[in-house]
């Protein structure tokens, strides 16, 4: 089994939820509004960096359309399938752990 950290399988979850336009900037946005984190982008790098380490992202350059870029590159995220196991994995894992909890924190769902 491979270990990721909360915030590694935030962003792994985010890319897969940026289906359409997986970049690093969409990425940073859905983790900040969605998860209620404030995520610099040096930390967001240096998470995508472990990721790939690990072997459960991708990416490949792609030419930049928009002019605030300068014509720089951008990265197009992908999650590998190693990755998906992953994520897989460590839903199976969560709820496992959230099943029978309802009685326990007073929630009804």
């Amino acid at each position: 089994m491979l270990k990721i950290g909360e915030f590694e399988l935030l962003v792994l979850l985010s890319i897969l939820r940026q289906s359409k336009q997986p970049y690093a900037n969409k990425v940073r946005e859905d983790l900040e509004e969605n998860a209620n984190r404030t995520v610099t982008r040096g930390a967001l790098y240096r998470t995508l960096d472990r990721l790939e380490k690990k072997g459960l992202v991708s990416w490949e350059l792609e030419a930049s359309q928009i002019p605030e870029r300068g014509g720089h590159p951008t990265r197009r995220l992908k999650i590998t399938q190693t990755g998906l196991a992953a994520a897989q994995q460590q839903q199976s894992i969560l709820l496992r752990f959230f099943d029978g909890l309802d009685s326990v924190a007073g929630s009804d769902r």
